[in-house]
């Protein structure tokens, strides 16, 4: 798959590269950038200066960008589909360019400390203006920047802001290498004086700053010191979630009385091996409400007259599923799970040997479709989405199809498949025990996006997230698997700076495909027409490929509770390991939770890198048979086990089975 993707990758930049102007265009200086950050428009980011008041909305705000970035063939990032958004992402990097400043000398909260983002003289604070509570962050500037006056400060939430909420942030007392205190630009630093004459064009942004500066004032916070402050308002929960669970309940609402979709078998092979007596590929017919017929990649939605996404007539997805099925099952039937694939790839990864093991050890019946958004057939266009970001909603509607697909899959495993005689014995007893329901379980990218499949999910009430996280705009600098998409964005958007901005306004609307935009409602706090749901993360320490950071700040936004103890002394390089995330009292313990796997790789680096250091353990988990054991227990019961002897769990590297 990475070479196929390589392969595609090389062609694109061909191209580009004969044609690439090299720098990009300049924005027009009447686009409407907010003027207090001057490295680059769009910063300070996320803000409220790119927001107007909407009574239609849940937030009373929508996102109103005029303008955003400019790739290297001078086409401008379109604003339109950020524009439906009532505020920003949950997840939310905050982004601003501080010149000269040594986080180190300033004191601000790393990623091995991230208590210390909530001291009292913290540098960097950002407080909930609807709470008074400060939120915690770690602070980090950009590694992979070229140059000083390009390198972004990045200060990532280390819990998902609350939806609709706005808060305040404030950037004092920073300090550069000499340790000398930063003064304000001198924009800023006009704002901050005394009240600016009708008729000049900062008094706009002085009157906000100072609704900004009054709310930090009256949460306590003193704004000596001061060198930026701004506000942002986070996107509602209707905001975020509303297109997916339109055709989710459109769909699941015109399925007709047996309540399942339609479907084909197309091959039926028994006796596939040792463990698995047989396997079923078919195809699904999935109502689409993309705009092309099919759906193909490329499509986006179809918005009907009430903004939402609608059918065009007639128009249908074509999903394809297998199933494998175990040799147990023909005596006792199994229990139903859908499989959620890998990074761009395809069903046919149910097929995998891991998988296969876990459903003859354990007596599971699995099937799996594409991610559609993210699946081989989407590589041509996830790549050409990064030449030209405005399109990036192609990738985020598609995902949503996806989900969608997924859950009328599911809706199959326990209405449709078991009458048909694929999924029966030869004497005519169900291979499948449709009465315990449908689970799920997925590794990577089907560990990330399995997350928003759960939260959305009517069926699935259980799932297993194999080295799991959420977010892209945190995992892709720090995944081994971007270096080849950089390539491309390298070409496209060559500025470091420019291209943070960038990975946080795809984040807006990827928000709406992945975990990161339904994590608040992924255990409990439901969505509407939804049952509470429990979710055992299986984390890799050590990852190359999803950040281990990442499905931290994942933990302590859903309310799992961390195996302990997780490591072995020394193993973890933060002041206090797992910050947060409170421990399970007892086993067997009745709740979410995440359990740190162990095969003795090097800690993650400690910047927004990937590693490149010893093995990469990403696939241990599935593969040991004590994590399968306990995944089991979990997807049966509800259940968290202790698999790993009251200790931290570990694996031997080259011990799994």
């Amino acid at each position: 798959m990475r070479a196929l993707l390589a392969t595609f990758a090389a062609l694109v930049l061909t191209g580009a590269l004969l044609s690439a102007p090299s720098t990009a265009l300049a924005a027009p200086a009447d686009d409407g950038c907010d003027p207090i950050d001057p490295a680059s428009c769009l910063l300070p980011f996320p803000n409220d200066w790119y927001t107007v008041r909407d009574a239609r909305t849940d937030t009373g705000r929508r996102v109103h960008m005029r303008t955003t970035l400019r790739n290297s063939l001078g086409a401008p990032i379109r604003p339109d589909e950020w524009n439906r958004s009532d505020g920003f992402s949950p997840g939310s990097m905050l982004l601003a360019h501080v010149p000269g400043v040594d986080l180190t000398r300033s004191g601000a909260a790393p990623v091995t400390d991230i208590g210390a983002s909530l001291r009292r003289d913290a540098p960097i604070v950002i407080v909930d203006t609807a709470t008074g509570e400060r939120w915690p962050y770690w602070a980090e500037l950009d590694a992979n920047a070229t140059r000083d006056d390009r390198r972004a400060l990045i200060v990532r939430p280390a819990r998902n802001f609350r939806e609709g909420h706005r808060y305040v942030v404030a950037l004092r007392g920073l300090r550069d290498a000499d340790g000398t205190v930063i003064r304000p630009n001198a924009t800023f630093g006009r704002i901050l004086g005394r009240t600016l004459p009708p008729g000049d064009p900062l008094r706009e942004r002085q009157r906000s700053t100072r609704r900004v500066l009054a709310d930090l004032s009256r949460h306590g916070v003193d704004a000596r010191d001061l060198y930026l402050a701004w506000d942002f308002t986070v996107a509602s929960r209707r905001g975020l979630s509303e297109r997916m669970l339109h055709i989710r309940d459109d769909a699941l609402r015109n399925l007709g009385p047996t309540g399942t979709p339609p479907f084909l078998v197309t091959q039926v092979t028994d006796d596939v091996d040792e463990r698995i007596g047989r396997e079923v590929k078919g195809v699904l017919f999935a109502p689409s409400y993309l705009n092309l017929p099919g759906g193909p990649p490329g499509s986006s939605f179809h918005y009907g007259r009430d903004g939402l996404p609608a059918r065009l007539p007639a128009n249908t997805q074509v999903v394809p599923f297998q199933c494998e099925i175990p040799r147990s099952a023909f005596t006792t039937p199994a229990r139903a799970s859908l499989y959620g694939h890998g990074l761009l790839g395809s069903e046919s990864e149910v097929a995998a040997g891991n998988v296969k093991a876990m459903a003859s050890e354990h007596g599971f019946a699995f099937c799996a479709t594409k991610w559609a958004g993210m699946a081989n057939e989407d590589i041509p266009n996830v790549v050409t989405v990064l030449a030209d970001l405005s399109r990036f909603n192609t990738v985020a509607d598609r995902l949503q199809q996806g989900m969608l697909n997924q859950i009328l899959l599911g809706r199959a495993m326990t209405r449709g498949f078991p009458r048909d005689k694929a999924f029966r014995t030869a004497e005519g007893r169900p291979l499948i025990y449709a009465a315990a329901g449908v689970v799920f379980d997925g590794n990577s990218q089907g560990g990330i996006m399995g997350g928003a499949l759960t939260a959305v999910s009517p069926d699935v009430r259980r799932a297993v997230l194999g080295v799991p996280a959420m977010n892209y705009s945190t995992l892709l600098n720090r995944s081994a698997d971007f270096p080849t998409y950089a390539r491309v964005l390298d070409v496209f958007y060559p500025d470091k700076l420019d291209q943070q901005i960038a990975l946080a306004l795809i984040q807006m609307l990827w928000d709406r495909g992945e975990a990161n935009g339904y994590a608040a409602h992924m255990t409990d706090r439901p969505l509407p027409r939804t049952p509470s749901h429990r979710v055992l993360m299986h984390v890799a320490f050590g990852d190359h490929q999803v950040a281990p950071l990442a499905a931290e700040v994942q933990a302590r936004t859903v309310g799992a509770r961390l195996h302990a103890p997780a490591l072995r002394p020394g193993r973890s390089p933060d002041r206090v390991p797992f910050w947060g995330i409170p421990a399970i009292g007892s086993t067997p313990y009745a709740g979410s939770a995440m359990v740190m796997w162990d095969s003795g790789s090097p800690a993650p680096p400690l910047t927004n890198t990937p590693p490149t250091e010893g093995r990469d353990p990403h696939s241990d988990p599935r593969n040991s048979p004590d994590a399968r054991r306990q995944k089991a227990v979990f997807l049966k019961t509800g259940e968290v086990v202790d698999v790993c002897g009251g200790g931290p769990c570990v694996i031997a590297p080259g011990a799994s089975g």
